[in-house]
This record gives C-alpha cells, structure tokens and sequence, in this order.
C-alpha cells in the first residue's frame, strides 16, 4: 500500500477540542447544531453548514456549500486552523474505556481504491455520494478521514509502540468521556516503507467519503489539461488502524409486531427453524447465537447455517434475515422496509427491552461481526447487508485535515 505524507491544516494544541467534532454522517442537522452550539470553531460548521442557515434550507442546496466555504476560510484566517510546517504523517489514538485503538493517519492514493487495493463492503448512495463528492471539491480539502484497517503488520506495530512513547501534538478528552492523542510525525520516510508491505487495506467506516474523493480526484483530472498524476488530488485522507485493536459493535434489530401472528404462534414457528432457549442472556456469547426480546422474556436462538453459503449467507444476521424476518415478519428488504428499524451496539440491549416493552413487536440482539468476516467479505467482493457493523470510537474530524 502506498503512504503520502502530507502538508495538512491543523488545529493549534489548544484548540483541538474546540475543533474536533463527531464524522458528519452520525448526526442529523438537529443534533449537528446541538453539538455545534456555544462551538463557532467547531468543524461541524464546515461538514454540516446548513446549521447556520434557517432551518428551512435544503443541506444540499448552493448556499449550503458556500456557507461551508465561507467557513472553512474564516477557521483558516483566525488561526483556529494552521499549516503544519512540513509533509507529515500522524498517529492517531483513541481510548474508550479500557479498549484503545492506534492508527497511522496518511494519504491514501485514489489509484488503489480504484484498483480495489482498498477494499470495499457496503454500497454506496447516490444522494450522499454527491454531497460529500461537492463538499470536498468546494473545499478543496478532505475534512473527515476514511476508517481503514488492515491484517497486522509487526513491523508497523514495533514503530507505533516506539513512537506513542513521545511527547503527543494533541491529548484531550472529549465530553462523550473518548481520550484523543495524536503524534505527528515528521520524518515519514521510514513509516512509508514499513507500509508498503502491506497488500491491501479494508473500508471499515468511511465507503462514501472514499467514493467521493475518488470522484473528485477523476473531476480535477479532467478539468487539468497538464495532469500529471503527481498532484495533491490523487490522494484523500485515511487513517489505518491494525484489525486486532479495533472493537466492532453490533447493529441490533426491532421489528414493531408480529405481522399478525400471536406470540405463542410466532414463538412456535421460530423454534422450528432455530431452536429456543427461555431465559437466555441479552447479550449473544459467540457468533451463530442471536437473542429474542418478546413480550418481557429473553430467548436464545442458534443460527442454522448452510455450510455450503458464501461468506455473506453465513452472517447471523444473513441467517435471520433468511429465515426469520422476511419469511415470519414481513421484511422483505431491509434496505427499505419500513417495518424493521436497527439500534447500534453502543445504545445497548436496555434500549431494546425498553422500546419493545413501550411499543411492541420484538427485538433481536446480535453478536458482533468479526474483523475476519468482514475482511472474507470485501475478499469476496461482496457486499455486506446493510446495518451489520457499528464502529466504536468513532474517529474524530478536524484534528488533521488534507488539501489540495
């Protein structure tokens, strides 16, 4: 895989919290100016700057993406954001609780995205493929960092450990109680060596930020008659953690009732396809284990899996999707349906018990995708079902940002 440094805008030490702020695509435009209120350095007025509009105003209108520019600049000129004095790589480190995460924040080369060097899971919508494609191009900057990740490389791991000894650029903790520490690193030759032995690297978050970049780069190529493949445009902004520190959540589902069957019926046509344990813990303990919520009662559930899938039909929640909610509750696509809806990990499975219990229907309580599914996947070339992986920490935006 091939590394840039870069020559990026950053925010002075003592003011990064005041900057950093949650990726653009985890909050509405309510809960962004929520975030942003009080915070006019926040970087949520750049990615999200229909928050300083009326409430009326389309987020994908021109206005938007002037008032994001308009920002963006203003940021630059009171010095909230500055230029770093070299081409440089970081190192980027979350800690949530006891877990913590370290990745090696560079450019990434638009090239291998294309090449599927960067592997990809998930599809990508049009809609928000386009907003973010005209943000960077009006910005001329990627704001926000693709979540990569890659299979373990010892080498890199050796020279992370060594470098996180040293005196950081940034450490603060931000209100949600996540600790952030970021390393500069000015003399990047050595790390950009040391990464080039790894093959390939995989989306975790990110697919529509990469789309994007990707798309711009293909714009500014066009519209530069002298291109010669050097400039700043054919990279996008990445940070790349090792699979064996990342922590995958699971994306939980309600469905809001039983598609007119009564509990017992519906409790009777489960067991036929997946067994049923009473009084089971809401908390899965491997995978091809699902938990039920139904009427104030725990189940457990055993994934029949067809040894014969691909790497996506072996997924529990492939498996439930398959055999339980479309065939029993009516999901015929969850991309779509309005009868499923999906709870993060993060909110945990106290959420589910108290929505059912207030609304009805039944939950399931998933146990978390692994690094190495995930990976045989995007391998494969296929795609995941949508809502399988929830990411946590999330990476912050506005700590390092790359321009061209």
């Amino acid at each position: 895989m091939r590394l840039h440094p870069f020559q990026g805008l950053v925010p002075p030490t003592d003011r990064a919290p005041e900057v950093a702020c949650v990726p653009y695509d985890v909050v509405n435009t309510a809960e962004a100016a929520a975030l942003a209120a009080g915070r006019p350095h926040s970087l949520l007025h750049v990615d999200r700057a229909e928050i300083d509009l009326p409430v009326e105003t389309n987020p994908y209108s021109d206005v938007v993406y002037a008032r994001a520019r308009e920002n963006f600049q203003a940021m630059q000129q009171a010095g909230v954001l500055v230029r770093e004095a070299g081409p440089s790589l970081y190192i980027y480190q979350q800690q949530m609780g006891d877990h913590r995460q370290r990745g090696l924040v560079a450019g990434c080369h638009v090239d291998d995205y294309d090449a599927g060097l960067i592997k990809k899971h998930e599809k990508t919508r049009k809609d928000k493929e386009d907003d973010r494609t005209r943000l960077i191009d009006t910005l001329s900057a990627d704001t926000g960092p693709v979540f990569l990740t890659y299979r373990d490389a010892a080498a890199v791991t050796a020279m992370v450990e060594a470098k996180t000894k040293e005196k950081p650029q940034h450490d603060f903790t931000a209100p949600d109680g996540i600790r952030h520490t970021v390393w500069r690193i000015s003399d990047p030759a050595g790390w950009v060596q040391a990464f080039g032995a790894v093959p390939v690297t995989y989306i975790a978050d990110g697919h529509h930020r990469a789309a994007s970049a990707a798309r711009v780069a293909r714009l500014r190529r066009e519209r530069n008659a002298q291109h010669t493949g050097g400039e700043e445009y054919n990279w996008f902004l990445c940070v790349l953690f090792p699979a064996s520190e990342l922590k995958i959540l699971p994306y939980n589902r309600i469905v809001p009732n039983l598609h007119g069957r009564s509990p017992a019926d519906f409790l009777a046509q489960v067991k036929a396809t997946f067994g049923l344990r009473e009084d089971a813990s809401p908390t899965p303990g491997a995978v091809g284990e699902i938990s039920m919520y139904l009427d104030g009662k725990w189940y457990g559930l055993k994934c029949p899996v067809d040894p014969k899938a691909d790497p996506v039909g072996r997924l529990d929640v492939s498996v439930l999707q398959d055999r339980l909610l479309a065939p029993l509750l009516g999901v015929d696509d969850p991309r779509t349906s309005k009868r499923i809806d999906f709870v993060g990990g993060i909110r945990g499975t106290g959420e589910l018990v108290k929505r059912v219990d207030a609304e009805g229907g039944v939950a399931f309580s998933l146990y978390p995708v692994t690094l190495a599914q995930l990976m045989d996947i995007a391998d494969a070339g296929q795609i995941m079902p949508p809502k399988s992986t929830w990411f946590e920490p999330k990476l912050r935006s506005g700590l390092f940002i790359h321009t061209f």
